[in-house]
C-alpha cells in the first residue's frame, strides 16, 4: 500500500478533509482474490490487521457516498466519520463464504449511519421516525424537480415510486420546507424584534409570590418546631445537638465531647440518637 496505516490513522476526517481524501485514495484497491484472502484471516482467526487492511482499502468509497448526501448542510467530515463506523461494522460482520464483495455488502452498513446522522443533526425537531417517513425523507428532495410546491400530480407519482400514502408525501414536503427558530434572540436583532424570540414568551415561575410566601412560612415553622424541641430536651443532649450539628463553627467529634462529659464516645453516640429521634418526634407531632 502507498501509505502507512498509522498515517491514515492519524488523520483525523475535520482536520484537513483534502489531506483525508489524498491520504485514502493512495490505498491500493484490492482484488477479489485479496480481499478473499484478508476476509478470511478475520473471518476464521480473528487477525485484525486484515480486519484493518480491509478497513483502509474501503474508506474511499466511504467518501463517494459522503458526497452524495451533500445537500443536507451538514459537515463532510462528519459525514464520513459516520460512515467509517459503519464500514468498521460492515467488515466485522463480513462472511467470505457469501460470495459477495465487501463493498456490495458495506453500502448498506455505510449509509445507515450516515442516514442516522443526518436524521439526528439536520433538524433540531425529528423529521422522520417512521419507515415511510425515512424513505420519503432521502428520496423526495431528489424527486423534487423545481423549488416550488409539489402539483397534486408530482406527489402522487413520488408516492406511487416509493410506495407510499399521498398524505405522506404532502407532510414530509412541509417538513422539509420548514426552518428552526432560535430559542434565544440573534446577536443582530433589533430591540423591536428581539422580544419576540421564544425566550421571551416563558412564564417565569421563580419569582412566585406566594410560593415564595409559602417557602418563607414552611422555613419559619420549621425553625420554630426545632426550637421548641430542643427545649424539651436535657441539658446535655441539647449541647450535644446543639455542637454536633447545629455550629457554625464546625461539627464537634464524638472524642472531643466524650472527653468533655468525662463518658465514652459510644455513650456519646447513643445520647445523639436518642435525642434526634425525641427530635424528629417533636416536629413532626
Amino acid at each position: 500500500m502507498g501509505t502507512s496505516l498509522q498515517s491514515v490513522e492519524m488523520l483525523a476526517p475535520g482536520a484537513n478533509i483534502n489531506a483525508y481524501m489524498q491520504a485514502v485514495n493512495n490505498f491500493a484497491v484490492l482484488s477479489a482474490e485479496e480481499e478473499k484472502t484478508l476476509a478470511e484471516r478475520l473471518y476464521y482467526d480473528g487477525d485484525l490487521d486484515a480486519a484493518r487492511s480491509l478497513v483502509m482499502a474501503h474508506l474511499r468509497f466511504v467518501v463517494r457516498i459522503a458526497k452524495s448526501y451533500a445537500g443536507y448542510g451538514l459537515s463532510q467530515a462528519d459525514l464520513i466519520q459516520e460512515g467509517n463506523v459503519g464500514l468498521m461494522k460492515a467488515v466485522k460482520r463480513f462472511d467470505p463464504e457469501k460470495g459477495v464483495r465487501l463493498v456490495s455488502f458495506a453500502v448498506h452498513w455505510i449509509k445507515a449511519e450516515m442516514h442516522e446522522f443526518i436524521l439526528r443533526n439536520w433538524r433540531i425537531v425529528k423529521v422522520a421516525t417512521t419507515k415511510a417517513q425515512r424513505k420519503l425523507f432521502f428520496n423526495l428532495r431528489g424527486q423534487k424537480k423545481h423549488l416550488s410546491w409539489l402539483t397534486h400530480d408530482e406527489a402522487k407519482a413520488i408516492a406511487d415510486s416509493l410506495n407510499v400514502d399521498l398524505k405522506h408525501v404532502h407532510e414530509m414536503e412541509g417538513r422539509l420546507s420548514a426552518y428552526d427558530t432560535g430559542f434565544d434572540a440573534g446577536a443582530d436583532d433589533s430591540s423591536e424584534s428581539a422580544y419576540q424570540a421564544p425566550e421571551n414568551c416563558l412564564e417565569d415561575r421563580r419569582y412566585n409570590p406566594a410560593q415564595q410566601l409559602e417557602a418563607a412560612d414552611w422555613s419559619n415553622d420549621n425553625v420554630v418546631r426545632l426550637q421548641d424541641a430542643l427545649k424539651s430536651l436535657d441539658k446535655r443532649s441539647q449541647t450535644i445537638i446543639q455542637r454536633r450539628w447545629l455550629n457554625e463553627d464546625g461539627k464537634a467529634t464524638l472524642h472531643e465531647l466524650a472527653d468533655e462529659f468525662g463518658v465514652s464516645a459510644e455513650r456519646i453516640r447513643q445520647l445523639e440518637k436518642n435525642a434526634m429521634k425525641k427530635v424528629r418526634i417533636a416536629m413532626e407531632g
